[in-house]
């Protein structure tokens, strides 16, 4: 580690590694949590007295008098709270903002309207030119081109999953769009921006400078459409909604079993397709894989049909645990749709470590969250810390990273700013 104080114990592949964050809800500070997930000291502004609107966000849990929102429970964790008004327009904020991004590397916000609070990439970067500037937002911002207009448009994880196409894609076919939960486009996004830290991050190492990666929510989740796009471009094709079965060969979707569960199971390609038929007990040579799954015609034709429903009888007929069981012996994709309590329950999730323990800062008392992925074997994330009350680390920052005595920090408290 640098030479810095640090406020956190040192884990992982990012220890040294200081983030500061300014923003609400998920797509922006879930990247956060996935580096202080893995060592990265992250502090996170919050508004005085409101806090991330993450914190707001039902459901709640409830010890005595203290409330705190699930998923801020969840996603909160590992970070610093620092309770500050981020208006540079007053002097004293903006000395202790400028004084913390000198002691950064790295400077994530999903804020929109930086120029009104008077923050300005170019200005940052001549407070610390080996900065990483990350903006994360609906449309991204003009800088990096686009309309403008588009750019300054308001945007939520819905949106992002229905002006990308994504949605397009998303149920049954002659339906409506579904929208996919729980936030998608966001935590889709998040990734984005784990990805651009560590690339400027990686860069800047180099290079000595830093540099402002722009993430826009819509481009984020265009990018896991697959050949959607070159399926137009190449071929004229347009994707359309084809439900939880694939298109063009087959098994593959959502099967009902005798004890009630809906059951995914696929079977993609002459090899896999052959060990399922062979599994399962039919005819391979009547049911060969040209004539029932070897593309859209083929699922289509009558012996095609006749297939799928020979599959939705068979499964029909056995237990959820009978499927897996003869789909495990000849090595076919199928698993039950878990719900959260077949999760927990589960011994695969419970012998891979997924679900842990660790103090809640507002409730003070343990909780089960999910735990840290993916394992690393030599340097492996952990949760120091669950997430804090708000404000819970101003004093400390204030004090140990920057440096302030208590009298500046009275006259900032004074004028509520922190």
């Amino acid at each position: 580690m640098s030479e810095r104080k640090f406020l956190i114990p040192e884990f992982g592949p990012f220890a040294g590694m200081r983030i500061i964050t300014s923003g609400s809800l998920v797509a922006m500070p879930f990247a956060a949590t996935l580096l202080a997930d893995f060592g990265a000291e992250v502090i996170h502004i919050e508004r005085p007295g409101v806090g991330d609107t993450l914190r707001v966000l039902a459901p709640f849990a409830k010890e005595g008098e203290k409330t705190v929102s699930t998923s801020w429970a969840q996603d909160g964790r590992n970070k610093l709270s620092l309770s500050l008004e981020l208006n540079l327009k007053h002097p004293e904020v903006k000395e202790l903002f400028y004084n913390l991004i000198q002691e950064a590397d790295v400077f994530m916000e999903n804020m929109v309207w930086l120029a009104k609070l008077g923050i300005y990439d170019e200005e940052l970067l001549k407070v610390n030119p080996k900065l990483i500037i990350v903006h994360v937002s609906g449309y991204g911002t003009p800088e990096f081109g686009g309309v403008p207009a588009y750019c300054d448009r308001a945007s939520y994880d819905m949106i992002g999953q229905a002006f990308s196409g994504w949605m397009y894609l998303q149920g049954e076919p002659g339906g409506d769009p579904v929208v996919a939960k729980p936030w998608m486009n966001d935590f889709v996004s998040a990734y984005a921006a784990l990805f651009g830290v560590l690339a400027a991050y990686h860069s800047m190492l180099k290079t000595g400078k830093g540099q402002v990666v722009d993430v826009a929510q819509f481009e984020a989740q265009a990018m896991y459409m697959c050949d959607t796009f070159t399926s137009y471009t190449m071929a004229g094709v347009i994707r359309e909604r084809s439900g939880n079965n694939a298109a063009a060969f087959q098994p593959y979707g959502l099967f009902k079993s005798k004890d009630g569960y809906d059951i995914a199971l696929g079977a993609f390609g002459p090899g896999v397709y052959k060990r399922f038929v062979q599994g399962v007990g039919f005819d391979l040579e009547y049911y060969n894989y040209k004539e029932t799954s070897s593309g859209v015609m083929a699922v289509n034709s009558d012996k095609g049909k006749e297939f799928n429903k020979k599959v939705v009888d068979w499964c029909a007929e056995r237990t959820a645990q009978e499927i897996e069981d003869a789909m495990q012996a000849v090595k076919v994709p199928c698993s039950r749709v878990n719900s959260v309590k077949d999760c927990l329950e589960n011994e695969h999730f419970q012998k891979r470590g997924d679900f842990i323990q660790y103090e809640d800062q507002t409730l003070g008392k343990e909780i089960t969250a999910f735990g840290i992925a993916p394992k690393l074997s030599e340097t492996p994330g952990k949760v120091w810390r669950g997430a804090p009350a708000l404000g819970q680390d101003t004093n400390a920052i204030l004090k140990e990273i920057l440096g302030y005595d208590d009298e500046k920090i009275n006259i900032l408290q004074e004028k509520n700013l922190i």
